[in-house]
């Protein structure tokens, strides 16, 4: 075989492989066009959207100031410093207003929200419990590994962030790695929410997808996913109007209350629920297909 033939068979033998591996790696992308098509609702449009979550010229538009990674169970941590922002928007007194301002310890924020693949790795260590299953057609399959684990209570989130060596975020802590210092409306700046920078309504996806997806929407920090996608538990008590009596240093939310706080909105949330401010709450023994969470740790 002429040198030219075999160059030309070797390219196409990696360009093949490549392929393979882009669907094999990515196969809930295919899984949901394929149903999508049998659904009658796959259109040119979907299609980009899907295409536009990757952006991969995005992924050095924000460079962590430090990493680090967990060695329990290989989440890459990115570093908030310590300081003061502005916390919660201008305006009359309700449950986001009216903005103060608040000083934080520095601390490290997951990078992104905690996958099936890394949940897993604590139920295989007999420390945490499944996520309810009956209703979760993601967890436990390897095409899924990548989704942000839901259906798990506040108490299962708890768990797993102690079980890491880490805890859930406060409300202050997850609003300024979300938004940074310069009062933001989003993590990625003023733009509105469109598919390139999140999952929301507007990217009609209609799940939840990986949570290394939306490069482009990655936070002053480098997180991602900090709008949309799924909702993330909170360690705070949640009170409509605990911005009103909020204490300057640090804040951990109300002493008690009912509901634990949530933030980010999901994939089923529009443009107008994403703020990096909203805040939202449930009873922290519920789970649902759109609440997952992200962990914290106090720097040293």
């Amino acid at each position: 075989m002429s040198r030219s033939k075999t160059f030309i068979l070797s390219f196409v033998t990696i360009g093949f492989l490549f392929i393979t591996a882009a669907v094999v790696f990515n196969f809930d992308v295919v899984i949901r066009l394929n149903n999508a098509y049998k659904a009658g609702t796959l259109s040119e449009q979907k299609i980009r959207y899907e295409i536009a979550a990757y952006n991969l010229n995005s992924w050095k538009r924000i460079t962590p100031i430090k990493k680090q990674v967990s060695p329990a169970d290989g989440m890459v941590q990115v570093y908030v410093p310590e300081g003061e922002f502005e916390m919660g928007k201008p305006g009359t007194p309700d449950g986001n207003s009216p903005e103060h301002m608040v000083y934080l310890n520095a601390f490290w924020i997951d990078r992104v929200e905690v996958s099936n693949g890394m949940y897993s790795k604590c139920v295989a260590a007999g420390t945490c419990d499944l996520p309810i299953t009956s209703e979760n057609p993601y967890y436990g399959q390897w095409v899924y590994r990548d989704l942000p684990v839901v259906y798990v209570s506040w108490y299962a989130a708890t768990t797993y962030c102690e079980w890491a060596g880490r805890r859930l975020p406060t409300e202050a802590e997850w609003e300024k790695a979300a938004r940074g210092t310069d009062t933001r409306s989003y993590p990625w700046g003023n733009q509105l929410p469109n598919p390139r920078l999140a999952n929301f309504t507007g990217s009609l996806v209609g799940e939840p997808v990986s949570v290394y997806r939306y490069p482009s929407g990655a936070s002053p920090y480098g997180a991602l996913n900090m709008a949309g996608n799924v909702r993330e538990w909170i360690a705070d008590w949640f009170s409509l109007t605990y911005y009103v009596e909020t204490p300057y240093e640090n804040p951990t939310g109300p002493e008690n209350g009912i509901e634990r706080s949530m933030r980010s909105g999901a994939y089923d949330a529009d443009a107008n629920e994403i703020y990096a401010v909203s805040r939202y709450k449930h009873e922290p023994q519920s789970a649902g297909l759109s609440r997952g969470f992200r962990c914290a740790e106090s720097a040293k």
